[in-house]
């Protein structure tokens, strides 16, 4: 009881994105933006996807956590304030996933594949990045992404 007490505070701030059940809580996907991927040495476009943005402390933390799904054209990019070494871990993610390492000039710069849910091991990046992209895990290796290539992005206005 205490437990799902505190998950439902947890999740108080993004009301807009969270449905209460008797005893759980239930976060649904709130499109905010969409990305491109682009292979480094063509610009020609491998995919584009919808994107939910994590851009504060709260969303960064938080992240996919306690999400059950994740569509194949979704996934959501975490913006930092500056590029530094960056670590992931899966606590309470419960769908496997590729984290996505990327520098300031929107370039990939490492991954962690198919990283297991409920995993509490580090998940390191292998150079500075200011963003992350979190997608299911697999589709790294099925859209044959790579180091260097590159990634655009826009945030849905909402007027």
């Amino acid at each position: 009881m205490l437990l799902t007490t505190i998950t439902v505070c947890f999740f108080s701030c993004k009301e807009e994105k969270t449905i209460k059940t008797e005893d759980k809580v239930i976060v649904s996907f709130k499109k905010e933006g969409t990305l491109t991927l682009k292979k480094a040495d063509s610009d020609s476009i491998i995919k584009t996807i919808d994107i939910e943005i994590a851009d504060d402390d709260y969303e960064t933390q938080t992240g996919l956590m306690y999400r059950t799904k994740l569509e194949t054209n979704q996934g959501m990019l975490f913006i930092f304030p500056d590029a530094q070494m960056r670590s992931f871990y899966m606590k309470n993610t419960k769908i496997p996933l590729d984290i996505i390492y990327i520098d300031e000039n929107l370039k990939i710069v490492s991954f962690q594949k198919n990283a297991k849910p409920f995993d509490e091991t580090s998940l390191p990046s292998e150079a500075a990045a200011k963003y992350v992209l979190e997608i299911n895990g697999g589709l790294a290796d099925e859209w044959q992404l790579n180091v260097g290539d590159q990634i655009s992005f826009t945030k849905t206005t909402n007027d």
